[in-house]
């Protein structure tokens, strides 16, 4: 059967017999070509792009809250759980990667031929409010931004950002390889922003490098610990997972065991390097904050507006909030074109439904304007900041749901065969997934019972 056709033969070891058998976003799967012969660094680029995709979604508008409020609250401290956190979604971004490439489907098209129906609908919702929670920091920061740079109110640039979804809709028809150019395009000015940003504000080294070490602090203290699982929630996303694990799908290597052992290797290198990149600008997200706020007594700084006001003074650069508000934008672009895509893999992996390209973007985006219009109208500029930081706490809720499946697929000989993953890793998946639902729950206590 041809590469590009829309239909997988299917296997039924470890699988439902019943399970729909349609490629992952058939559209583009297979499209990429991958040159047969040559040196090691061609084949690489021509895995180079689903990783930073992903990676878009560890540094969009909700990381920017939940770093901003935790650099300037408690300074480097929580460098720590931005560290660990990267490591988890390497961890977890390479499992979803090798499901995808192994099995020939999505984590949501694998969720669908393992489990019964109604289990496989309430994990569809869970997803879809991880999604509308993300699209709803990506539609608030982008808004923030078009307000900073160019003064369009909060709303009108709310309805701007719903046009995003056509944006996506032309980069595709373009081809995957054109989406992964603009991207990453954007992923470089966010880095370059930053960049001149940590350099104006010379951090102390030193204390920096101890803010990587984790402290017991972060887990008795319950409001460290709410913006430290807000962290979480903001960097290992839970459909990021699902969306790594279609798009790496694109590429047209062979679909036997030697093309996937080797697309496995390149497409984990893809998306390691591209999270490095990812931690570099969280990092520096907080570490900014807490050079300039905490350190000058400004710890109360959680939102975005506030931060803009006040980088360019403490930091004495009069183009660093304008840089700031440029990255921001970026940010907010490159996300919610990322995010579109994952609700559209979701859905059609659940549920097999399949709606025009255009019609399920707009529906994604409907979704998650109204929450901001409506926060806005009642709360104004404080309330979308708090709603920031909340939406990442909602997703860090519904990671055990997609974690878990994960984990299991890719433990599992009759689904993975020879390529299930060492009992070593599945411990440490494992332990991730645990450590995930303790804090969860920890949360859960704090919140409903103090």
């Amino acid at each position: 059967m041809d590469a590009r056709s829309p239909h997988i033969t299917p296997d039924l070891a470890g699988w439902r017999a019943d399970a729909p058998t349609t490629k992952s976003l058939a559209e583009v799967n297979s499209t990429v070509a991958i040159p047969a012969a040559g040196r090691w660094w061609r084949r690489l680029l021509a895995f180079v792009g689903p990783g930073y995709l992903v990676s878009v979604g560890y540094m969009d508008p909700g990381n920017w809250a939940t770093d901003l409020a935790g650099g300037s609250k408690f300074g480097y401290t929580l460098l720590s759980v931005i560290l660990i956190s990267n490591l988890m979604a390497i961890l977890l971004q390479s499992l979803a990667a090798r499901l995808g490439i192994v099995t020939d489907r999505d984590l949501a098209q694998a969720c669908r031929a393992s489990y019964p129906r109604v289990v496989n609908f309430l994990l569809w919702l869970a997803c879809e409010a991880a999604i509308i929670a993300c699209d709803l920091a990506e539609v608030i920061g982008t808004a923030i931004a078009l307000k900073l740079l160019f003064g369009i109110p909060l709303i009108g640039g709310a309805l701007i950002a719903a046009l995003d979804a056509f944006l996506l809709l032309l980069l595709m028809n373009r081809g995957f390889r054109f989406l992964e150019a603009f991207v990453i395009a954007l992923l470089v000015v966010i880095a370059v922003c930053f960049a001149v940003q940590i350099a104006a504000a010379a951090p102390p080294v030193a204390e920096v490098l101890r803010g990587f070490v984790p402290k017991s602090e972060i887990f008795t203290n319950s409001d460290m610990l709410y913006i430290a699982i807000g962290i979480i929630g903001a960097t290992v996303m839970p459909h990021n997972l699902y969306l790594h694990s279609s798009i790496v799908q694109t590429r047209a290597y062979e679909r036997n065991d030697t093309g996937r052992r080797e697309a496995i290797k390149w497409a984990t290198t893809d998306s390691t390097i591209a999270l490095m990149l990812a931690l570099f600008i969280n990092a520096a997200i907080l570490v900014v904050a807490a050079a300039t706020f905490h350190k000058s007594g400004h710890s109360d700084v959680a939102g975005i507006e506030q931060a803009f006001e006040l980088l360019s003074p403490l930091l004495g650069l009069g183009i660093a909030s304008t840089l700031f508000a440029v990255a921001l934008l970026a940010s907010g672009l490159n996300s919610t074109v990322t995010a579109t895509l994952a609700g559209q893999i979701v859905m059609e992996g659940f549920l097999d439904l399949r709606l025009p390209s255009w019609a399920r973007r707009l529906l994604t985006r409907g979704i998650a304007i109204i929450p901001v219009i409506i926060v806005t109208a009642i709360y104004g500029e404080r309330g979308t900041a708090d709603l920031l930081v909340f939406s990442q706490v909602v997703l860090s809720m519904q990671l055990p749901f997609a974690v878990i499946p994960l984990v299991r697929f890719v433990s599992d000989r009759r689904k993975m065969g020879k390529f299930a993953i060492p009992m070593s890793v599945a411990a440490v998946a494992w332990i991730v997934a645990g450590i995930i639902v303790i804090l969860n729950l920890k949360l859960l206590a704090d919140t409903f019972f103090e």
